[in-house]
């Protein structure tokens, strides 16, 4: 394919955001292919080797105010001449193609039931993703779930809608990192050597169905089993919900860590029960690690599970999730390792850039 300017409307990366974070790897596998990478979002971002940034000024607002702020401002890069292709991976004005990493909103409300504040905020959330949607030439989901959700929901054709997976740190993310991090990660924690570790990863705790973990935690038969919690959000009434179960003494909370690469090192499996996920990256991350995951059906990482490597379960099923962690606890560590990191190796960002290109071959035919 011939080289491009490709402009990527983008939020600012965080160590804590697996999707964010892996925006940097998607960018650099395009610089790879030749292409003219430009970046643009608000805040300061630390530099990714030959992408060009544009920081767009935010004042400070509300966040009912805040998407539409930002739609502003990306539209007037997105509208200056020279753009091969402007991809949004935020919910914009101008874009030739938008990567829907965070699904739809309209099935996030669905999910996780009517919003008891912030209506301002969802409604204008709501009424930016319509226009997304249906003015967008090209809408690319991060799972096959995505996709039939994006076109059941928001009646967009075959012909605009494409599925590309994320790709993942094959070398950040590996299974020596059980022998690099093991001892020392649980030490830190406070956890006995050969503790069973169930490992929590991800912000925002109702929609990842950190309840239904604690009370897995509490139907375990192994009462020296330990959940580690690692992720941004309000502990409270998580912390009261274990109190009441008896297991706040197993709990360890770490919080949002840059180093999370040595929690897949120390624990055992990752338990993601989310009640809405369109492709949580933690899923190709513990993987890649050699670590076996549990998540919930309606995740769409749950596509890249397989029985070899983890389970999947319906979500807000505490019982459920219990039962796959004691059947993976019974089975061979090493085969569950080896079986974990297949699944991952797939899906690296070389092969989502080159799926990429061919959604942009498409834009230009439909042109």
């Amino acid at each position: 394919m011939r080289a491009m300017r490709i402009l990527v409307i983008a939020r600012p990366y965080t160590f804590y955001g697996g999707v964010e974070s892996a925006t940097a790897g998607l960018m650099r596998a395009l610089v790879a292919r030749g292409h003219d990478v430009h970046r643009a979002g608000p805040g300061r971002q630390p530099p990714t080797p030959g992408v060009t940034e544009h920081r767009l000024p935010m004042p400070p607002l509300p966040s009912a105010t805040r998407g539409v702020a930002l739609a502003l401002a990306a539209a007037t890069i997105a509208r200056r001449r020279g753009w091969d292709v402007v991809q949004s991976h935020e919910r914009t004005l101008v874009q030739d193609v938008y990567r829907a990493g965070e699904g739809s909103h309209r099935a996030y409300l669905d999910a996780t039931g009517a919003p008891s504040g912030r209506r301002l905020h969802h409604a204008m959330t709501l009424a930016l993703e319509r226009r997304v949607f249906a003015r967008t030439p090209q809408i690319v989901a991060i799972s096959r779930r995505g996709a039939q959700e994006i076109a059941e929901r928001h009646a967009v054709p075959p012909a605009r809608l494409s599925v590309v997976y994320n790709g993942v740190d094959l070398e950040r993310f590996h299974p020596r990192l059980r022998l690099q991090h093991r001892d020392a990660a649980r030490a830190e924690a406070r956890i006995a050597a050969d503790a069973f570790i169930v490992l929590f990863a991800g912000s925002g705790f109702e929609r990842k169905g950190l309840a239904t973990a604690i009370r897995a935690l509490a139907a375990l038969s192994d009462v020296e089993a330990r959940l580690v919690v690692l992720g941004r959000g309000d502990a409270s009434p998580y912390r009261r919900l274990a109190a009441e179960l008896a297991v706040a003494a197993r709990i360890v909370w770490l919080g949002a860590r840059p180093d999370i690469e040595r929690w897949y090192g120390a624990a055992d499996v990752l338990a993601l029960p989310t009640r809405y996920e369109p492709f949580g990256n933690v899923h190709l991350e513990a993987l890649a690690s050699g670590l076996p995951v549990v998540t919930s059906l309606v995740a769409g990482g749950a596509e890249v599970v397989n029985d070899r490597c983890g389970a999947a379960i319906a979500p807000d099923d505490a019982g459920g999730l219990a039962t796959a962690l004691e059947k993976l606890r019974a089975r061979g560590a090493t085969d569950l390792r080896d079986a974990a990191r297949a699944a991952a190796e797939p899906f690296t960002f070389a092969r989502q850039g080159e799926a990429l290109e061919e959604v942009y071959r498409r834009l230009g035919r439909n042109r």
